[in-house]
């Protein structure tokens, strides 16, 4: 029988699975609930998403991989031998040929992590490809003229921002952190502001919420759910969309940077081409409203968010396993 060919967009915070000639057929949490009494896995995916913050001492919810690259292999090749197997992937004697997107700059040993736990996940065939180029293809950009397009993929783990031309990377820079950069801001300013402990949940329902840059008189309010750090008693608090946006100051201003210095080390021409083209945001960050707007202000050019920036890495994917073009062979 043939072997299915997919592609994985294996995220810090999400995994997302394309096949060919069927579309993106799973999207999970990239998370793992392990008992370690019985050191032993319980669920994957969404059901241990939901145990976290809510499960037993014992039980523990991993994310196994940080900042775009694996932090814990052996619960990275479960996890992925897992969606495998979700969707059918491996069929008789027959195992999947297998694309990954990952960080454009990684190392040679991290690529090589990424190599081995698909293989040992049941892949057969495993290549790589640089992230930003992917996401690039998946938001419906044009990379394989001599024109310059930039792309900004804010991820959990991880924003890569890159000009490309001519289908490669002309510039580009790695911010590590980047969605969970801002977790960590909002959770540091509750707790120091407010004295209110939180939750992930509460954290990823608050960054839905933000709308950035608008001044604090008049944004809307937005509920936090918490335990008060000093009583240890749930306590509701009330805070704005302003606030919360000088709490970010640091991880925002990081992107607008790095943006500046990725601009600079591109030619001229390019640069001009992406001053009239503009930029386009992939990734969950993305999502965050009033951040384009920001940035546009910011760079004076024009910037827009993806149509469906949660999945352009994995539709990327798929063109690039539609069209033969894999690149960066591995195994």
């Amino acid at each position: 029988m043939f072997a299915e060919k997919i592609g994985v967009d294996l995220g810090t915070a999400n995994a997302v699975i394309y096949v060919k000639g069927k579309g993106i057929l799973l999207k999970e949490p990239s998370a793992v609930a392990v008992d370690r009494r019985k050191d032993a896995v319980i669920a994957v995916g969404e059901p241990a998403q939901r145990m976290l913050g809510r499960s037993p001492e014992h039980i523990e919810v991993i994310h196994p991989l940080r900042e775009g690259v694996i932090a814990d292999f052996d619960t990275t090749e479960k996890m992925l031998r897992y969606f495998l197997e979700k969707i059918k992937a491996q069929r008789l004697l027959s195992k999947p040929k297998v694309l990954i997107c990952h960080p454009a700059d990684i190392t040679e040993i991290e690529k090589k992590a990424l190599l081995e736990a698909a293989e040992k996940a049941g892949g057969k065939k495993i290549e790589l490809a640089e992230e930003p180029k992917v996401a690039a293809l998946g938001a419906g950009m044009d990379i394989f003229q001599p024109d310059g397009n930039m792309i900004v993929d804010i991820g959990g783990g991880t924003t890569g921002i890159a000009v490309l031309s001519m289908g490669e990377i002309v510039s580009a820079r790695l911010i590590r952190g980047a969605g969970d950069k801002f977790s960590t801001d909002l959770t540091t300013y509750i707790n120091k502001r407010y004295a209110l402990q939180t939750g992930e949940h509460t954290i990823e329902k608050m960054k839905r919420s933000i709308v950035i840059n608008t001044e604090a008189s008049e944004s809307e309010d937005i509920q936090v759910e918490g335990l008060d750090i000093v009583t240890g008693l749930p306590r509701i608090i009330t805070v704005t969309s302003g606030e919360l946006t000088e709490a970010l100051e640091e991880s925002l201003g990081m992107i607008t940077r790095t943006i500046n210095a990725v601009l600079e080390d591109t030619p001229p021409e390019l640069t001009i081409d992406v001053k009239e083209r503009g930029i386009v945001l992939t990734g969950g960050g993305a999502l965050m409203k009033g951040l384009g707007v920001r940035l546009r202000e910011e760079l004076d050019m024009p910037v827009f968010a993806s149509e469906d920036p949660l999945h352009s890495a994995a539709k990327g994917a798929g063109i690039m396993l539609e069209s033969n073009s894999g690149r960066n062979k591995g195994t």
